[in-house]
C-alpha cells in the first residue's frame, strides 16, 4: 500500500488522486441494502415492475448504496497517511446524484484532493472531489465533495 506523509499533504507538496477497481452492483447487493435500510421501493427490488413502469429498463441501486461504496473505493484508490492512527468520515459539502446505477452495472470511484489543512495538532481535515463512474456511461452516478478527518499518532 502506498503512503504519503502528513507534512506533504498539509504543505500541498502532494495532492493525491486515484481510481478504485470496478465493483459489480448486483441485484443481490441492492436487495441486501434495501433490507438494511428498510427502503423496498419497487424501483430497487421488483425487477418486473421496474422494467414495466420506469424509464430505467429495470431495477436501479439506491443512491445511498452508490454513495456508501465510496468507503471501500477510497481505501483502494488513495495512499494511506503514514502517521495515521485512524481515518474518520467527517461528512460531505455537497452530493449530487446524476445518473441511476442499473442492476448488473459496474461502478468505480475517482478521487482528487481539493484541500488539506491541519485542523489542530494531530488532526488533518481533507476535502476530496469524488465521483462514481458507471461503466459505459458518459455521466457519473454521483459527484460529491467528501471531508475526511485523519487522526495522527501522538
Amino acid at each position: 500500500m502506498k503512503t504519503v506523509s502528513a507534512a506533504d499533504l498539509i504543505s500541498g507538496k502532494v495532492k493525491p488522486t486515484g481510481t478504485s477497481e470496478w465493483v459489480l452492483v448486483s441485484q443481490e447487493m441492492i436487495n441486501t441494502f434495501a433490507d438494511a435500510t428498510h427502503d423496498h421501493q419497487f424501483i430497487h427490488v421488483d425487477e418486473e415492475r421496474a422494467k414495466a413502469e420506469t424509464p430505467f429498463g429495470g431495477t436501479i441501486a439506491h443512491g445511498f448504496l452508490t454513495l456508501s461504496l465510496l468507503s471501500g473505493f477510497v481505501v483502494e484508490a488513495l495512499p494511506r497517511v503514514s502517521e495515521a492512527r485512524m481515518g474518520i468520515n467527517y461528512g460531505f459539502e455537497k452530493i449530487r446524484f446524476l445518473m441511476p446505477v442499473n442492476s448488473g452495472k459496474r461502478v468505480r470511484g475517482h478521487f482528487k484532493l481539493m484541500e488539506c489543512n491541519e485542523r489542530k495538532p494531530g488532526e488533518i481535515l481533507s476535502k476530496y472531489e469524488v465521483s462514481v463512474e458507471i461503466e459505459g456511461s458518459d455521466k457519473p452516478a454521483l459527484i460529491a465533495e467528501w471531508l475526511g478527518l485523519t487522526l495522527l499518532n501522538s
